[in-house]
C-alpha cells in the first residue's frame, strides 16, 4: 500500500512564493505530528517509501473548510490559520495538511483538485 501527505492551499488568497513555502511547511509538520501519535505505522510506511507530499490547491476558504471538515474525522489533518504577521489577516484558514494515510484513500477526497 502506498502513502502519501497531501497539502491543500487556497489560491485565491494570492500569496507570494515564500508565503505559500511557510504555509506548506506548517501544514505538512502538523499533519505528520498528529499522525505519528494516531498512526505511527503510517510514518514508517510512508518514510520508507520516500515520503511523498502533493500540494494541490482550492479557490476559496469555504472549498478548504468543507474539505477539513469531510476528511478530519477519518485521517489526521492540520487546518493552518496565519498569523497575520505579512501579507494575510490573523486568523484567515490558509492551508490544510492530510496524512501520511494511505493514498488510495486520501484520492477519494483529493482527486478532483489541481495541483498547485
Amino acid at each position: 500500500m502506498d502513502y502519501k501527505q497531501v497539502i491543500v492551499i487556497r489560491a485565491d488568497l494570492g500569496m507570494g512564493k515564500g508565503k505559500i513555502a511557510a504555509q506548506s511547511s506548517h501544514a505538512s509538520l502538523e499533519a505528520y505530528e498528529k499522525t505519528l501519535l494516531k498512526d505511527p505505522k503510517a510514518i514508517e510506511q510512508w518514510k520508507a517509501q520516500g515520503q511523498a507530499k502533493i500540494v494541490l490547491k482550492v479557490n476559496s476558504k469555504k472549498e478548504l473548510l468543507e474539505l477539513f471538515q469531510e476528511m478530519k474525522n477519518l485521517f489526521p489533518c492540520s487546518l493552518i490559520k496565519d498569523a497575520g504577521r505579512t501579507q494575510i489577516e490573523p486568523g484567515e484558514p490558509t492551508a490544510v495538511g492530510i496524512g501520511p494515510a494511505p493514498e488510495s484513500e486520501i484520492n477519494k477526497f483529493t482527486k478532483e483538485l489541481k495541483l498547485l
